[in-house]
C-alpha cells in the first residue's frame, strides 16, 4: 500500500504525541483524560486533514484510530485482570502465604529468598500488581522477624515482580501490547515461551542484583526495634473538632496553655475564620471550635483510653488527623485496634474528601488520620481530597479489620496469618487458572481466546462476582492501552516510525546490527520510565519493525527488545503501578528509585548487549 507524502500530517502527529508525553510526566491531570484528549486531537486531526491511500482513500479514521479499544491484545490483558482478581478474591495463594509466614519467624533469611523467587515465578502468569498487594505484608513480617526495616525489602520485590513479567507472553500487559502491535503489522504471531530464554537470562541477572546489590543502596537499614523506639517519642500533628458531647468545650486557658492538655502541645485554635497561635490568652474552648495539637502516638493511646469523646464526637466521625503514624492497639476492653491502610490506585476513593466518605470504609472500620508523603494544603481534613498511596489511619473491631482483606479501595498493611480468610472456591479459582495457562502455552487455543475463557469461567463458577470482576478492569490501562495504539497507528500510516528509524540509523551510521540493537534497547528502557511502559511499548513497536527491516534483519529481534526495555521500569516510582504501591509502606524517596533503580537497567542493558547479538547470530 503506497501512500501520499503525509509530511505534514507527519509532524503535527509527532506534536500531538509530544503534548500527550508531556501531560503523562506533568502527572497535574487524570490519566484518563489526558489519554482522551489524545485520541480526540487524533480524530480531528486526521478528520480536517487525512491521510488518503491513492487506491482506496481514506487510510486513518476513527474506525482505524479506535481499533485499539476492540484489539485483543487490550482484551487479553483486561480478562487475565479479571482471572487475577478471581485468584485473589477466593484465597488461592493464602495457604502458601500462611505457611511462608509461619517458617519465617524460624529461617527469615531463607524465606525471604523463597518468596522473592515465588514472587518472581508467579509474575509470569499473573499480574504482577495483586502479587505484590499479598506479598506486602509477608515482606514487612519478615523484615520485622529480622530486625531490619521493611524499606530494604519492598523496592526488591516490586522489582523482582517486574522480573518475573517479562519471561512469558501474559507475564505483563506489555508483552501482550507489543505481541499485539507485531502481529497486526504483518508480523509472526508470538509463542507463550517463544521470549523466554533471552527474558529468564535478565531477570536472573536482575535477581542476582536485587539480592545482593540492592539492600545495600537502600535506606533506612536499621532495626525495627530502632525505629519504633524512634517513633514512640515523636510528635504527631491531629486536629480535633470539638463537636457536642466533647468533654473540652468550656475549658479556659491558663498562662498561655490549657491545663486539660498538658502533654499535648497546642499550636493553633481555630474559631469560625479566626486563628489564634500560643500563647492563648483567656480563650473559652467552645463547640465548633478546632484544635491542632502536637503529640506522641503514646499519647495519643493513652488519651483515647481515658476520654474517648476528646477524638469522636457523639455520632463517632472520626475528627484526627495524623501527620505520621504506627500501629498501635487499644485497650481490649473496647475490642479495637488501630490498624493502617493505603489507598489502592484504583480506589473509588480517589478524588474524594474524607467528609464525603462519612470517615467510614465499607466493613465498618473508622477513619481517624492521613498520612501524604507530599506536601498537603494547610486546610481542615474535611476538605482534603483523597489519593492514591495516601496512609490512612483506622480504628475498628477484629471482626472489621479483616474485613478490610477483602476491601479493594485500600490496601491492609498489618494482617496475620489468622486474618487470612480461606474460601471454598480455592480449587476452581485453581483449576481455571492452571487450564488458562495450559490452554495458551501449549498453543490450544489463543491467548485471547483462552484469557476469555478464563475470566468467563471465574465469574461463571463463582469465583468473583460482576462487580468485583468489573472492579479488576483498570480504566487507566483501558484508555491508556487505547490511546497508545491510535498513537502506534497514527506512527505508521503517516511514516513516523520509519523516519524515526531511520533518522536512528543514521545517527548510527557505519554502526554494526548489534550496536543499534544494543543502543534501541537503552533509549527504551530509560524512556518507559518516564511514560507509561504500555505506552512506550506500542509506540516504539512499529518503529522496531521499521529499523529492523532497514537492516534487512528479523524483526522479532528488535520486537522483543522493545519487550525487554519496556519492563525496565525501576528508576522512577511512577514507572510501574507495582512501584507506587511499595512508596508508602517503604517510607521511598524518589530518589531512592533513581539510586536502585538506575544501575540495575544499566546492568540489564549491558547484559542484553552482550547475550543479544550471541543469542539471534547478529
Amino acid at each position: 500500500m503506497e501512500l501520499m507524502e503525509p509530511l505534514l500530517q507527519m509532524w503535527l502527529t509527532f506534536s500531538v504525541i509530544t503534548v500527550g508525553i508531556f501531560l503523562y510526566i506533568l502527572d497535574k491531570f487524570p490519566m484518563e483524560l489526558v489519554s482522551l484528549g489524545i485520541i480526540t486531537s487524533l480524530l480531528l486531526l486526521f478528520h480536517f486533514i487525512p491521510v488518503t491511500n491513492l487506491a482506496s482513500g481514506l487510510v486513518l479514521g476513527p474506525r482505524a484510530l479506535l481499533a485499539g479499544f476492540a484489539d485483543p491484545a487490550l482484551i487479553t490483558i483486561l480478562s487475565l485482570l479479571v482471572v487475577g482478581h478471581g485468584i485473589v478474591e477466593t484465597g488461592a495463594l493464602d495457604s502458601p502465604i500462611k505457611f511462608l509466614v509461619r517458617v519465617g519467624s524460624n529461617f527469615p533469611v531463607t524465606v525471604l529468598v523463597m518468596s522473592l523467587i515465588t514472587v518472581m515465578v508467579i509474575s509470569a502468569f499473573l499480574n504482577n500488581t495483586p502479587v505484590v498487594v499479598i506479598f506486602i505484608p509477608i515482606m514487612i513480617t519478615l523484615a520485622k522477624n529480622l530486625g531490619k526495616s521493611p524499606s530494604l525489602y519492598l523496592m526488591p520485590l516490586s522489582f523482582v515482580a517486574i522480573l518475573g513479567g517479562m519471561t512469558t507472553l501474559i507475564g505483563s500487559s506489555t508483552n501482550l501490547l507489543v505481541a499485539g502491535a507485531f502481529q497486526t503489522t504483518g508480523g509472526q504471531e508470538l509463542g507463550f515461551f517463544d521470549f523466554a530464554i533471552p527474558g529468564l537470562f535478565l531477570a536472573i541477572i536482575g535477581f542476582i542484583y536485587v539480592l545482593f546489590i540492592a539492600p545495600r543502596l537502600l535506606p533506612s537499614a536499621t532495626s525495627t526495634s530502632d525505629n519504633e523506639a524512634e517513633v514512640t517519642g515523636k510528635q504527631f500533628i491531629i486536629q480535633i473538632d470539638l463537636t457536642q458531647g466533647n468533654s473540652l468545650i468550656g475549658e479556659k486557658s491558663v498562662a498561655g496553655m490549657f491545663p486539660v492538655l498538658a502533654g499535648l502541645t497546642v499550636q493553633l485554635v481555630k474559631k469560625g475564620e479566626q486563628n489564634f497561635l500560643p500563647p492563648f490568652d483567656d480563650i473559652i474552648l467552645e463547640k465548633s471550635d478546632s484544635l491542632i495539637i502536637a503529640t506522641t502516638r503514646n499519647e495519643i493511646t493513652k488519651r483515647f483510653s481515658e476520654d474517648e469523646n476528646l477524638f469522636f464526637d457523639v455520632k463517632n466521625k472520626s475528627i484526627i488527623n495524623l501527620t505520621q503514624l504506627e500501629e498501635s492497639t487499644i485497650p481490649t476492653s473496647r475490642g479495637q485496634k488501630l490498624i493502617e491502610v493505603i489507598v489502592s490506585p484504583k480506589s473509588r476513593l480517589n478524588g474524594r474528601t474524607l467528609e464525603q466518605t462519612g470517615y467510614i470504609l465499607s466493613g465498618g472500620c473508622k477513619i481517624l488520620g492521613i498520612q501524604r508523603r507530599s506536601r498537603m494544603k494547610r486546610t481542615t481534613i474535611n476538605d482534603i481530597r483523597l489519593e492514591a498511596n495516601d496512609t490512612l489511619l483506622c480504628v475498628g473491631t477484629h471482626k472489621q479489620i479483616k474485613s478490610l482483606r477483602l476491601n479493594n479501595d485500600v490496601m491492609l498493611m498489618e494482617w496475620s496469618a489468622k486474618e487470612i480468610p480461606v474460601k471454598a472456591d480455592i480449587w476452581k479459582a485453581l483449576t481455571i487458572f492452571f487450564s488458562v495457562v495450559v490452554l495458551a502455552s501449549l498453543g490450544i487455543i489463543p491467548v485471547v481466546v483462552a484469557s476469555i475463557f478464563g475470566a468467563f469461567a471465574m465469574i461463571a463458577s463463582g469465583c468473583i462476582n460482576i462487580r468485583k470482576a468489573a472492579f479488576a478492569v483498570d480504566r487507566n490501562i483501558f484508555m491508556l492501552i487505547g490511546a497508545a495504539l491510535a498513537m502506534g497507528t497514527s506512527l505508521q500510516a503517516t511514516g513516523g516510525a520509519s523516519f524515526l528509524a531511520m533518522g536512528m540509523i543514521d545517527l548510527l551510521e557505519g554502526s554494526s546490527t548489534a550496536v543499534i540493537l544494543s543502543a534501541f534497547f537503552l533509549l527504551i528502557a530509560l524512556l518507559t520510565n518516564i511514560l507509561s511502559n504500555n505506552a512506550t511499548a506500542v509506540l516504539f513497536t512499529p518503529i522496531a519493525i521499521s529499523i529492523a527491516n532497514q537492516l534487512e534483519v528479523e524483526p522479532f529481534i528488535f520486537v522483543t527488545a522493545v519487550i525487554f526495555a519496556a519492563n525496565c521500569s525501576f528508576a522512577t516510582p511512577m514507572g510501574y503501578q507495582t512501584n507506587l504501591l511499595v512508596l508508602a509502606p517503604g517510607n521511598y524517596k524518589f530518589g531512592d528509585f533513581m539510586k536502585v533503580g538506575i544501575p540495575l537497567i544499566i546492568l540489564l542493558w549491558i547484559s542484553y548487549s552482550f547475550f543479544a547479538p550471541w543469542y539471534y547470530g547478529i
